[in-house]
């Protein structure tokens, strides 16, 4: 179908999509003041591929924010307006419309930040990265509706065609961000980038040394949003601008033989494993950023031992360490977002070793205590760890999961592990032995907390005071006499726990010189 075909085939579509409140009223503004203006980029886009898209971008041939400012005043918006870069934007119902006046644009080797001058429609949609993102949508009374298509966007939208609007050398080397993006673009619209781009890419991979960290993320982020992040990670790849973003990764790529002896290519499974865990967790981006950095350790720990082979042993403790720097090199949060991915690194492996054990509740009490709330998420990861290609091995895997997350849940009624609270806190334990902070009152809850998880004691106050008194005991100490445990331990849960711990006690205990003695 041509561009006029799909134009005359969309026109009602089209009038309808501009008939409502906000663009009626753009619209008035526009005819009043005889302004051109356009809807352009990743709307109009997303409007011909039937895709729900709320961010809204305005190009104005003249002053992008005088338009907005006007437009917000009708709708009652609160507009906000950045004068450096010409642009204002304001929330509408939802939707984030940003406008800008058309502007033709200049690039000096050294920044990716752009000599910007007044210009035309013509010069703004040659500035755009991809011709899909060069279409535009008339706002002008004389031409409402038509899309203006100088580059054959419309063709390349029918054909899953990415290519850029000029030369694509110059377009990435002008602006090396576009790279990454036709890597999301490829992934999250299952776009083919066209040879002569995905060359242009190989050539100015060095060109991103210009390109904030925070930008290149952002775009990495929404790559990893894809139905199937893999493919804009293998573009990554193929294009060797993955050695420049994370090379950590890239070291999982190859095998190695010995005595006829080959481990996978770990890159490939990584890759898999971050598919599977898409189509079972569509809205989680911090358990994808899991999925793909659960094995980033593989290449430091590989081993070659005669008698069991490839080995990678401890390679799950050693990536948790890894995560934190990798999330600064990234410019990732280092948050609990950071720690929830630093923690099912850490524990990936423990779901699987139960899978090919006898499930004891001991192990799974464990489990649930590290896990916590992320244990569901951490056996979606495990399963997503399943690549093999024999059925029977998947069957497998699949059916011991099941018993492990039965196991997990059967544990979790009886003990109530998860969030693990000691039913004796460590105020009591001071108020009951008249100590100051000190080693003694953790070893005390240590001992209770084993004795829980491996089952010798309930998940209850009676029994673990009764142990308390014990391992007291067992300790030296001695009780202050007349203590009533149930009202002490009544009133301390009802105080308000302002005690600094970190002080020296008293004649009783030793100076802790570990955080073992923090209650």
């Amino acid at each position: 179908m041509s561009p006029s075909a799909i134009e005359n085939a969309l026109k009602g579509e089209i009038l309808n999509l501009l008939d409502d409140t906000l663009f009626r009223t753009l619209r008035q503004i526009i005819k009043e003041k005889n302004l051109n203006a356009y809807v352009i980029g990743g709307y109009v886009r997303d409007f011909l591929l039937q895709r729900p898209s709320k961010d809204i971008d305005i190009v104005v041939e003249g002053s992008g924010i005088d338009l907005a400012e006007q437009a917000a005043r009708i709708l009652g918006a609160k507009v906000s307006v950045f004068k450096n870069f010409g642009t204002a934007m304001f929330n509408y119902k939802g939707r984030e419309v940003e406008f800008v006046g058309a502007r033709r644009e200049s690039y000096q080797r050294t920044s990716r930040k752009p000599i910007v001058e007044d210009g035309t429609l013509d010069d703004d949609q040659k500035r755009r990265d991809f011709t899909i993102n060069a279409l535009a949508i008339s706002l002008c009374p004389e031409s409402l509706g038509s899309i203006l298509d100088p580059f054959g966007g419309i063709d390349d939208l029918e054909s899953k065609t990415l290519r850029t609007p000029l030369d694509p050398n110059l377009t990435f080397s002008d602006d090396p961000l576009r790279m990454i993006r036709a890597a999301r673009f490829a992934a999250t619209l299952g776009f083919n980038i066209t040879p002569e781009a995905l060359e242009a890419m190989k050539q100015n991979v060095k060109r991103l040394e210009i390109v904030s960290g925070e930008r290149i993320t952002e775009e990495l982020n929404k790559m990893m949003m894809a139905a199937r992040p893999s493919v804009g990670l293998e573009i990554l790849d193929s294009t060797t601008l993955l050695d420049e973003i994370l090379p950590q990764l890239s070291a999982l790529k190859g095998t190695e033989s010995l005595e006829g002896r080959k481990h996978k290519n770990n890159f490939e499974h990584t890759l898999k494993v971050l598919d599977n865990l898409a189509q079972q967790s569509p809205d989680n981006l911090w358990l994808r950023w899991a999925a793909l950095l659960h094995d980033i350790a593989k290449p430091l720990t590989k081993r070659y031992d005669q008698q069991n082979g490839w080995t990678f042993h401890g390679h799950e403790f050693v990536g948790s360490k890894m995560i934190p720097k990798i999330f600064k090199q990234l410019r990732l949060p280092l948050d609990e977002r950071m720690r929830y991915v630093q923690k099912l690194v850490a524990l990936h492996m423990r779901p699987i070793v139960l899978s090919n054990e006898e499930v004891t509740d001991s192990a799974v009490r464990r489990l649930l205590f590290d896990a916590g709330d992320d244990t569901d998420d951490l056996m979606t990861l495990c399963e997503a760890d399943i690549t093999s290609k024999n059925p029977r091995t998947v069957a497998k895997h699949i059916a011991n999961f099941a018993t492990v997350r039965s196991k997990l849940k059967e544990i979790e009624e009886k003990d109530a592990i998860r969030n693990f609270q000691p039913p004796v806190s460590g105020e009591l334990i001071m108020k009951v032995f008249g100590l100051e902070p000190c080693r003694s009152i953790g070893a005390i809850k240590e001992a209770i907390k084993e004795a829980i998880l491996d089952g010798v004691i309930g998940n209850n106050y009676t029994e673990a005071l009764e142990l308390m008194y014990l391992e007291g005991e067992r300790l030296g100490l001695k009780p202050v006499e007349g203590i009533e445990t149930q009202n002490t331990q009544n009133n301390i849960e009802n105080e308000t726990q302002s005690q600094d711990l970190d002080h020296t006690c008293g004649n009783a205990c030793d100076m802790p010189d570990s955080d073992d003695a923090i209650v």
